[in-house]
């Protein structure tokens, strides 16, 4: 007699106690500081996981010890919950309701899979369609995210290398600027003549005169080699 009692009270114990997980998701859902990330829809009839990226993220690792929305959608099906939007994650169980958190002890987790499910391969975990659905839409919002990024990277480096055209620019017209005055100041040197003091109509020979304008003449062309090198 003892034990019939024993288990009749742990079965009641057992039903009177709703599950973790649901416990947890609907404590999620009432919090208000999240209902940016996750929410009762208007009705309260579901709940809408408004940004999955960020509920994975910063959500889940509180109370599931987990990071992968996928897993948790997954878990959700377990316990019998519908995704009834196709523009959003919008979850519904008829007894998770907004204020109505005893209905939770109704909910029972889904038993296995009958024998009627196709044979999976021995190196493949059996997934319902409905999960590898929610995992490819996953693995498409994560794509769409690499995209967008790949797009502005791609954006910033095109206006890099305007500045970068511009500034070469910029260097090659001074450039030109130091040749223009460099070839300026050769034709006029050659322009001088040759101012050397005459007798009898013969001209006279200045100490060191030559080795300047030798020398002149060599700074000239170096510059101008190596303004035009720097140029290129």
């Amino acid at each position: 007699m003892e034990a019939v009692c024993e288990k009749v009270f742990l079965e009641y114990a057992r039903k009177s106690s709703p599950p973790p997980f649901l416990l947890k998701t609907y404590m999620l859902v009432e919090d208000p500081a999240t209902d940016d990330v996750i929410s009762w829809n208007s009705e309260g009839t579901a709940f809408v996981v408004w940004q999955p990226a960020e509920f994975a993220r910063d959500l889940l690792p509180t109370l599931f010890k987990h990071s992968n929305f996928s897993s948790f959608v997954r878990q959700l099906n377990t316990y019998g919950f519908r995704k009834v939007a196709t523009n959003r994650w919008e979850f519904c169980n008829e007894m998770f309701r907004k204020g109505e958190k005893e209905l939770l002890c109704d909910i029972r987790r889904r038993k296995a899979w009958s024998n009627k499910q196709p044979p999976v391969a021995p190196n493949q975990s059996a997934v319902p369609q409905e999960f590898d659905e929610d995992q490819r839409s996953s693995s498409t919002s994560s794509s769409s995210g690499q995209y967008g990024t790949l797009v502005d990277e791609n954006k910033r480096l095109k206006k890099k290398n305007l500045d970068l055209n511009s500034e070469l620019a910029s260097m090659k017209r001074k450039c030109k600027e130091l040749l223009d005055l460099v070839a300026k100041y050769a034709s006029s040197e050659k322009e001088g003549g040759d101012e050397r003091p005459k007798l009898f109509g013969v001209r006279l020979e200045v100490p060191g005169e030559r080795e300047m304008k030798r020398k002149r003449a060599e700074i000239s062309e170096s510059a101008s080699i190596l303004l035009s090198q720097s140029c290129k």
